[in-house]
């Protein structure tokens, strides 16, 4: 029973939403495609209704997106400046998305119709929560949503109020595609296990949230970057990386439960995280993270790199605080969680899985006096 801790090697369940055989597919596309031809905007659309968006469905569904980002209620604006500071951004989103539902009007709606609506309205808000939450803590007034044409160009918009440079705005959109869906990850089965109660879409989402935030999940990427600096360096990052791996430290960043030879959304991140390192002046940490992979290659259990290995990079070279790496995790992965989550509505059973009991044998009551 041990080998299935952690459910390792289960099925618990079917899905049409992703697959991981033979590379990652969201919908039956393989993600080199999707990360080398699209928007996120179109993999989201492509997530949440089966298919490739045609040029008007694409349209509309933008301008929806936009309306949508605008309808923030002051209400939730207004409560997330009385956060404290020190509420880590995890949190923040957490809040921000149970807020959300209590302006939704479809919230109690768990229909697949009343479903797309609330998906879409938290694929646009969410990055919204995001941004107002970031510049209030610079003391600086939210931003209102700007049509940018792209959820992409819209986010940088809304946490720096200046027109998103073209290279920055295609690094976003990568990102976001790559880190759109995987699966039954902990987050996405956390969703789906609430859904399966025929609880609500936002309620799922804030569970999955909650599981995201952990640092073996999506909290990974924020302490890839402390890594990479504690390295000191690309002529000390190889002695530094032995010492950690001979005193037995998890190096974050490398290896996956399902990518035991790699990780394919690190192999498309690289050269991207190269060309934005050279156009940043950040070659030294990207000769510090090639020096690192290399020993990591060499080390007798040969650990490939993850999503997260290049991702904390490619934020950092964008200008990106730390405490916003996981909450764009969040913006990102609503898509697919919102899918995940409409998928198990649709064919519903409630998730209740067994459990090997490993305690002690039945025993008889004693009275108190007698214990």
């Amino acid at each position: 029973m041990a080998d299935n801790l952690g459910l390792e090697g289960i099925v618990a369940g079917e899905t049409a939403v992703c697959a991981l055989e033979g590379g990652l597919h969201y919908r039956g596309y393989g993600i080199e495609d999707l990360a080398l031809h699209a928007s996120y905007d179109e993999v989201a659309y492509l997530l949440l209704y089966g298919d490739l968006p045609t040029r008007t469905e694409l349209g509309e569904f933008q301008a929806r997106l936009f309306a949508a980002a605008g309808d923030v209620h002051a209400e939730i604006l207004a409560i997330l400046k009385q956060l404290p500071r020190t509420v880590p951004m995890m949190d923040v989103m957490r809040t921000g998305c149970s807020l959300l539902a209590h302006w939704d009007s479809d919230v109690a709606d768990n229909g697949r119709e009343a479903s797309l609506r609330k998906a879409e309205r938290l694929l646009a808000q969410l990055p919204v929560v995001l941004a107002a939450a970031h510049r209030l803590r610079q003391d600086k007034e939210p931003v209102a949503p700007h049509q940018w044409g792209s959820l992409a160009a819209n986010l940088l918009w809304l946490l720096e109020r200046q027109e998103p440079n073209e290279e920055f705005v295609r690094a976003m959109d990568v990102s976001l595609i790559l880190y759109a869906e995987h699966e039954f990850n902990a987050s996405t089965f956390t969703a789906r296990v609430v859904a399966s109660t025929l609880s609500d879409l936002h309620s799922a989402v804030v569970a999955a949230i909650s599981a995201l935030k952990g640092p073996l999940h999506g909290g990974a990427n924020e302490r890839v970057l402390e890594v990479l600096q504690a390295a000191g360096g690309p002529e000390q990052a190889e002695a530094w990386i032995r010492d950690a791996l001979a005193r037995k430290v998890k190096i974050m960043g490398f290896g996956h439960r399902v990518y035991k030879a790699g990780d394919p959304r690190a192999v498309f991140l690289k050269p991207l995280c190269v060309k934005l390192a050279e156009q940043t002046g950040n070659q030294a940490l990207e000769q510090t993270a090639a020096v690192m992979e290399r020993v990591m290659s060499e080390a007798k259990k040969s650990v490939p790199p993850n999503a997260d290995w290049p991702s904390a990079r490619l934020y950092y070279y964008l200008g990106l605080p730390v405490e916003l790496y996981t909450p764009l995790f969040v913006v990102s992965r609503v898509a697919g969680w919102s899918a995940h989550v409409i998928e198990q509505q649709a064919n519903n059973r409630i998730i209740r899985p067994m459990a090997h009991y490993t305690g002690l044998p039945p025993r008889s009551w004693r009275p108190i006096a007698e214990r």
